[in-house]
């Protein structure tokens, strides 16, 4: 019993550990957006052709070092600030997946191979295309669970922004950062009470296998920067079809972001959303 608790213990607090820094740059982010950029920067920067504002907000997120869970807060922000939404969600699909410091630690995990590399961006980009355009089609409003109305243009100086950006920043990261801890806390009691053995037996057939490592990295809520080194572990288990599942499901959707969309968005949307995710990443799977 004691074990099992400190097992439970140390996966919370290395979990907490590895997500932390990218929630504190992704809140920090947030702020910047919300006293810098105005509405009508973005209505000036963004394409109005929907179909090319899909396309260029999917691959801005190769700028974004940030992880699934610091992707969040920036999204909300942006579609605060009058970012479409379905602009706004293939950003926050794409950037924890196709951002250089995930590419560069998915080569590496894959013996310095460019083949997962380019396997992992280009399914995470489709992926994220497709849900934009049917998102374009489906909603027409933010479906923010409320609505934000901060007008940076009221500040006068730039130490007045600066200082919004930290006030701000500290407060975005306290009310994300209770969403981290509970998601964390709960990928560590799945981690720890729910056998990957079992899963492994269970993830035989190309079907299956997939089912099993979209449920795994739903599960193991790893931070998009380190799962490539557990997907390579699999490598001789689980097919490359399943292996690439693993790496665009779990940076896409998991436990702790799930909790972090689901205080930023209507529960309806993040429900359509997951079903979205899920059913074109298993559908994509099984042509790789």
């Amino acid at each position: 019993m004691v074990k099992t608790f400190l097992q439970l213990n140390t996966i919370f607090i290395s979990i907490l550990i590895e997500a932390l820094p990218f929630v504190v740059l992704g809140v920090f982010i947030s702020g910047i957006i919300q006293m810098f950029v105005t509405e009508e920067m973005v209505r000036k920067w963004l394409p109005k052709n929907k179909g090319l504002a899909v396309i260029c907000a999917t691959l801005i997120g190769a700028l974004f070092p940030a992880c699934e869970c610091g992707i969040v807060p920036i999204t909300r922000r942006l579609v605060a600030k009058g970012v479409p939404l379905y602009a706004a969600i293939p950003f926050m699909l794409t950037g924890p997946v196709i951002n250089p410091v995930v590419l560069f630690s998915t080569y590496i995990a894959f013996g310095s191979s460019w083949t997962m590399v380019l396997y992992r961006s280009i399914f995470a980009c489709i992926v994220a295309v497709i849900i934009g355009f049917v998102i374009s089609v489906q909603y027409k409003d933010s479906q923010l669970r409320k609505e934000e109305t901060v007008h940076p243009a009221l500040l006068k100086s730039w130490k007045e922004k600066w200082v919004g950006t930290l006030q701000h920043t500290i407060d975005e990261f306290f009310t994300t950062g209770k969403y981290l801890i509970i998601g964390a806390f709960f990928a560590s009691v799945m981690q720890t009470y729910v056998k990957t053995s079992t899963l492994l037996a269970v993830g035989q057939g190309k079907v299956s296998s997939i089912v099993v490592m979209m449920a795994l990295a739903f599960v193991l809520s790893l931070c998009s920067e380190a799962d490539a080194f557990i997907a390579s572990s699999f490598q001789n288990m689980f097919p490359f079809g399943a292996l690439a599942a693993f790496l665009v499901y779990g940076p896409m959707l998991d436990i702790k972001n799930t909790l972090m969309l689901l205080q930023s968005f209507k529960t309806r949307f993040v429900l359509m959303l997951i079903m979205y995710i899920t059913i074109f990443v298993f559908i994509g799977s099984l042509f790789i």
